[in-house]
Order: C-alpha cells, then structure tokens, then sequence
C-alpha cells in the first residue's frame, strides 16, 4: 500500500512539473492586407505616424504608410497614443486606448477584452501604435546616466601628390541624449556634445605654405519645463579658426528654447541666451571680452529612405562692442550606403567681424566623409 502511494505521488509530482514547463502556446501570427490584395503574415511591431512597422515571416522587417494598407488585424495587445496627447510618467493612462487591434478603411479598431465594445480610431488621429508591455515600460522607465546616448562619427581625408602637396583631414564627432526618448512621451532633458576639426596644408616649392587648422566643441544641457515644449539650458563652446586670426574664443551662457517640432523624423528649434565670450587673437592687442546673445535655429529631417538633412543658422550680436558681432550656419545631408554607414556631404560657413589685419572675417568648408551611427 505504501509504495503504491508513492508511486501515484510520483505521478502526481512528475504530471505537475511537465504542466509548469510547458511551453506557453505561440501567439497566433499577424495578418496585413496590402490595397493591391496582396497578404503578408508576420508581426506588427508598431506605427509611428503615417508608417508601420511590420516584421514580415519571409520578407523580413518592413516600413509601410498606412495608406498602403487595406486590412490589418493583431490579437496582441497594443496602447494606441493618439495625435496632440503627451504622457508623462505620473500621468493617468486609463484612458488611453489599450487591446487587440485591427484596421479597415483606414479606421483602427482596439477591442480591450471580451464583452467591451471596441474604441475606433481614424487612422490619421493615431500618432503611435505600441505593444502594451513596452508602453508600460517606457512609461515609468528612469535609465541611467549611460542609457539613451545616440551619435555619429564621420571622417573624410584628402591627398594630393604633385606638383603641390596637399592634405587635408576633417573628423567630427556628435552625441545627443533625449530624455524620455520616446516622442509620445512628455519631454524632460536633453543633453547634446559636438566636437570637429579641420587641419590640413598645401605646399608648392619656392612658395609659403598654406595652412588650415579648424575646431569646434559646443556641449549644451536643456531642462523642459513639464508638460511643455519650452526649455531653459546651459551651453558652452571653443572655437579655433587660424585662417581669423582667432587662437581661441571661449563662450559661456544660457538661455531659453523652444521646440516648434518634435516628431520621429523631424524636428526645429529656435533658442536665444545671454552669453560671455573671451576672444584670444593671434595678435593680443585684439584680445577682447564681450557680453552678448546668441539666437539659433536648428532644423533635422530624416526622409523615408534614411537620407539625414541637417542645417542650423545661429547669429551673435556683441551687445557691450557693437561692432564685434559673428554668425555661423551650417548645412549637411548623409546618405545611407551600407548598413550603419552613410555618405555625408556638409557646408559651415563662420563669419567673425572683428578678426586682426591681414586675416579673413569669412571661413568656408564644403566636406565630404564616410560616416558611422553609433547607435
């Protein structure tokens, strides 16, 4: 008797194991229709904007405008974050919309559980369709210092064996980190570094040589004020330009911005501040201190291709010596060539009013170089 009853108890245990480490069954698949009719079955990831994002079985990861898309239908469970809402994290979600979805003459349809009628969305009122775990996630997710950061690095270098010798070697290097990263998401920092150089010399026998030797640092810290898209920041930056004369220009202030967009693929800000710049000239009788402002417009675009455009215009008027007023714009457009790569092509243009004599008050580059996102 008693080894019978150990052996249904043994059973029993071996029964109970094998349920637990079952494995759980796999979600039914995806459904997208495409308007010529034709189907793909896979897993929708999200939609940002006007584009889906849907991970094809046999094609692989898809970018899709809705209005390409006939049908669409998900039993997973997805938060759909409508146009003009921004979270934040103590915010009240309940009443975002959450559940199965599915689409159909351009409408989207969430279905929160059994027996709940389904909440419909035009689809030109969704701005953001998010898998339910990675919402709550990203809604109360506070990352470390090292988390978030973004950036590139791009080279380029020129050669020349002739007659003249020349070279020249150009390298920037850009980091920005955006604090919560995720566009539905109220706006609470954002902290950006920027560092290029340009060195480079031609030389011709019997004649002086010419040199070109460029610097540039800017790092700047930006506070959002909360459920706004004004900020207060801090900014600093070094600049060396031999062909101005200017040794170094030392710049320190701080100011209020405000971002006009702010979208997965664009935005534009404009930022105005109060600044002190030392200028150290080759010639130190031009040695001089200003107090003045500096006002910026900075404008990014990624099309749908990945093709990145960049340009930003800033002016700084001298308020204690009028006359000792600069400006600087620049422009540049990367093209994707391979995987994290891309080819840049990009203009900055300084213009400094008060450099010594003998040296140029406008600097010009046209670059171009091989450059690498980090991330």
């Amino acid at each position: 008797m008693l080894t019978r009853s150990i052996l249904l108890f043994s059973l029993s245990l071996a029964t109970l194991l094998h349920a637990q480490n079952k494995p759980a069954p796999k979600p039914e698949p995806d459904t997208l229709v495409l308007s010529d009719g034709e189907s793909l079955i896979g897993h929708f990831v999200r939609s940002n904007g006007a584009t889906v994002t849907f991970k094809s079985d046999v094609l692989g990861e898809l970018s899709i405008p809705w209005s390409k898309i006939k049908e669409l239908h998900s039993a997973q469970r997805y938060a759909v974050v409508e146009k003009d809402v921004k979270l934040s994290r103590r915010a009240d979600v309940s009443g975002v919309p959450k559940g199965s979805i599915s689409m159909a003459d351009q409408t989207l349809a969430v279905e929160p559980g059994p027996g709940a009628t389904p909440q419909k969305i035009p689809i030109a009122q969704a701005a953001y369709v998010i898998d339910e775990p990675t919402f709550e996630q990203d809604l109360h997710h506070s990352p470390g210092f090292l988390d978030g950061w973004k950036g590139a690095i791009t080279a380029g270098a020129t050669l020349v064996e002739a007659t003249q010798q020349a070279r020249t070697f150009t390298g920037s290097v850009a980091f920005i980190r955006a604090i919560p990263q995720e566009n539905w998401l109220d706006p609470r920092n954002r902290t950006l570094i920027d560092f290029s150089a340009s060195d480079g010399s031609v030389m011709q026998p019997n004649t002086p040589a010419i040199k070109t030797d460029i610097i540039h640092f800017d790092a700047e810290r930006d506070e959002y004020f909360r459920g706004k898209d004004v900020y207060g920041f801090v900014q600093t930056a070094l600049d060396h330009n031999f062909s101005q004369g200017l040794k170094l220009q030392s710049n320190l202030g701080g100011g209020i911005g405000y971002t006009v967009i702010k979208k997965a693929n664009e935005t534009l800000d404009f930022k105005g501040s109060l600044n002190y710049l030392k200028q150290d000239f080759e010639t130190s009788g031009n040695n001089t201190n200003l107090f003045g402002s500096t006002f910026n417009e900075t404008f990014l675009r990624k099309t749908a291709h990945g093709i990145l455009f960049l340009e930003q215009i800033s002016i700084t008027p001298a308020w204690s010596i009028l006359n000792d007023y600069s400006a600087a714009a620049t422009g540049s457009i990367a093209v994707p060539v391979y995987k994290r790569f891309a080819f840049t092509t990009s203009v900055a243009d300084t213009f400094l009013n008060n450099p010594p004599p003998s040296f140029k008050k406008n600097s010009f580059q046209l670059t171009t170089g091989l450059t690498y996102t980090l991330k």
